[in-house]
């Protein structure tokens, strides 16, 4: 796995040094010229669609954890989502930093269940607004006849995916497989992880037993996360030239359909940056500023990634010990 990390990041670099060559770096700079201080309202708009997804996340959860405060959660949120995007876990270790820091506020399985609760809510809005979203502007655009068929099989085996998740939670059975094994193996250490999972499963069941509705709430809570990632991209445009609302949800819905096919690969370093060529270039924008939005996009990431490393240095368990004056958390 670490060789394939390494393998993807150097193709990755490879490819971003090949599109600012191909497209040139004075027509970029330019670009990057004209946006210049819009950047920071760029930026700043993600901590906007963060709130957001936050509240989504919230509504995953279940007592005690659904109590916490949102300022609380939201920076649990931020030290998680930095994690993924700085080293190469394809967003597991994320999950695990938020999972412990939600676990050090209340102890019990529900900190797990809101995350893999999440992680399917997430996952089904962005899927469903951006195979939605593109399949109503497609037409707009002339796409290779050959470029069909991997979007058709991609897009139907995350559907495919997805669903079998969505199964798996509702009916409990995430850890159906390590309770199979374990019972047959009788190792201690299995047994102990599958009681764990196990308590997992029971609350999921409960979950969505409890709250029938609570997925499908969270899905439009992330929902109009992403609403606020297409005003981004409409004020991107906006700077460089007066353009519809609809023009801009169509380039984010193309490029996030297009991101979803590649979520495998680590930080997406030029693969991001080519979508956005791609797509701005389908869209009748130059590929200059559709490489320009792509360094403005990861430019973001990484600005959000330092302030949530931060964070995570701020509100992780053993410094909250270190800070109390009485040595109690």
């Amino acid at each position: 796995m670490k060789k394939f990390h390494l393998a993807a990041l150097i193709l990755g670099v490879a490819l971003l040094v090949f599109l600012i060559w191909k497209i040139g770096p004075a027509a970029i700079w330019r670009d990057m010229h004209l946006l210049g201080w819009g950047l920071v309202p760029f930026v700043l708009l993600e901590g906007v669609a963060k709130v957001f997804h936050t509240i989504a996340w919230r509504r995953c959860l279940v007592p005690p954890h659904s109590s916490l405060p949102l300022s609380r959660l939201y920076n649990i949120d931020l030290a998680g989502g930095a994690i993924n995007y700085f080293t190469p876990t394809a967003t597991v270790g994320g999950e695990v930093v938020k999972g412990a820091l939600l676990a050090a506020e209340h102890q019990g399985p529900g900190a797990a269940t809101g995350i893999i609760i999440n992680k399917l809510s997430y996952a089904l809005s962005q899927f469903a607004t951006a195979l939605i979203g593109s399949l109503l502007v497609i037409w707009r655009i002339s796409l290779p006849t050959y470029a069909y068929g991997p979007l058709l099989a991609g897009n139907l085996f995350l559907g495919a995916g997805l669903a079998g998740f969505l199964i798996v939670q509702r009916q409990g059975k995430l850890g159906a497989v390590l309770r199979w094994i374990a019972t047959r193996l009788r190792l201690e250490s299995l047994k102990r992880a599958a009681a764990y999972i196990t308590e997992i499963d029971q609350d999921l069941r409960r979950f969505y037993r409890e709250d029938p509705r609570g997925l499908w709430a969270s899905s439009g809570w992330h929902l109009a996360g992403f609403v606020v990632s297409m005003v981004k991209t409409w004020y991107f445009l906006y700077l460089f030239q007066s353009d519809s609302f609809f023009t801009a949800a169509a380039a984010w819905l193309l490029a996030t359909w297009l991101d979803l096919l590649v979520f495998f690969i680590p930080l997406e370093i030029g693969l991001q940056e080519g979508i956005r060529v791609v797509v701005f270039s389908v869209l009748g924008f130059t590929a200059a500023l559709g490489l320009t939005y792509g360094i403005a996009l990861r430019l973001e990431q990484i600005f959000w990634g330092a302030v949530g490393l931060g964070v995570y240095w701020a509100i992780m368990p053993d410094r909250r010990v270190e800070a109390s004056p009485t040595g109690e958390g």
